[in-house]
């Protein structure tokens, strides 16, 4: 039987929803930004879970959308001198790891996460102490301090495929942060695994019975799930995957209606890659229920057009990592970057 860690609830204010632009203000934002982006030699690099007009700005001025792993590596292989990356603070941090050499800014660095925010790294690291004898293995939604301490960094897209590799070789893990998504390679793979009690609280939402409800009204839609969702809905998915494998499944699917159980900021690529299907977004509220997050991240929607158009005046949102924590957190990064060019 998997073993846990105490639950760490994380319940802390959430920011409040941006204000709504006219097509007018949207135009002359992104005229502006193009033009500071080619004056700086800057790119900017998005989250698919970041609003559409951010991931289309990305696209139009030569940036580029994608998951975490995704967005370093671009921002690693590209020309620019500076990085813009729009999403969450653990994200520049990791880009930064990569190119220490490029300077990174961010539209606001309050913008963080859930996960990160319930792995505090002195705790984690006290809790690995407990187990000298285990392997620790983090989610790429962790701080630059939590990734210091581990063996390996992985994404959603490779963590079956790692732990299998390093459950062949006979090592017991600990796995951090995300509970869920810790369950579910635990399930896939058989592997002996101590599990962090965090999660994700858009995704921790999605409810089962609603869920179920949904896809009786639907029976024609297939179910996409991200595995960082509750085992109960993970259960009623037709298709269990990261972001980008979900996106891939939608345009890969018979089934004209999808139903998504992950941020709904992914529609925007998901639409791009198959216009013709009908998404729907799953529930994560019902029968009095109530959600925090309805489906979207509070601290992805803090990136704006306003805060991208003055990123280069401020001196409050560049990331900055002390040069001994990035030398160790790169250890494990690398490892993550090297299987997924194996």
């Amino acid at each position: 039987m998997t073993q846990a860690a105490p639950l760490i609830d994380v319940d802390v204010p959430l920011p409040l929803p941006p204000k709504t632009l006219s097509k007018a203000e949207k135009d002359a934002y992104f005229e502006q930004i193009s033009a500071l982006l080619t004056k700086h030699n800057a790119v900017l690099i998005a989250h698919y879970y970041t609003d559409p007009e951010i991931q289309a700005l990305a696209e139009e001025t030569g940036g580029f959308v994608g998951d975490s792993l995704e967005m370093a590596k671009f921002g690693a292989r590209h020309p620019a001198d500076t990085l813009i990356i729009a999403g969450v603070r653990f994200m520049g941090e990791t880009a930064k790891i990569l190119s220490p050499e490029k300077r990174v800014l961010m539209p606001t660095l309050e913008a963080t996460c859930s996960l990160d925010l319930g792995c505090p790294a002195d705790q984690f690291e006290a809790f690995c102490n407990q187990h000298p004898d285990r392997t620790v293995v983090v989610y790429a939604n962790t701080s630059a301090a939590v990734k210091a301490k581990a063996d390996w960094v992985i994404t959603s897209s490779i963590a079956v495929d790692v732990v299998e590799y390093l459950d062949k070789k006979g090592e017991k893990l600990i796995w951090g942060p995300d509970r869920h998504l810790g369950r579910y390679i635990q399930n896939k793979t058989g592997a002996d695994m101590i599990l962090w009690q965090g999660h994700c609280i858009v995704h921790d939402e999605f409810k089962f019975k609603a869920l179920e409800q949904t896809k009786a009204l639907h029976p024609d839609a297939a179910v996409l799930v991200h595995p960082e969702s509750p085992e109960s809905v993970i259960n009623l998915a037709d298709v269990v995957g990261s972001t980008s494998q979900l996106i891939k499944a939608t345009q890969t699917l018979p089934q004209k209606k999808v139903i998504v159980a992950t941020d709904k900021g992914i529609f925007y690529k998901m639409q791009q890659a198959a216009p013709d299907k009908e998404l729907i977004i799953a529930p994560t509220a019902g029968e009095g229920a109530t959600c925090r997050s309805c489906a979207h991240c509070p601290w992805m929607k803090m990136n704006v057009l306003e805060n991208v158009s003055t990123v280069f005046d401020r001196n409050d949102n560049e990331i900055f990592v002390d040069a001994d924590l990035a030398q160790a957190a790169l250890k494990p990064l690398t490892k993550m970057v090297e299987f997924t060019s194996r």
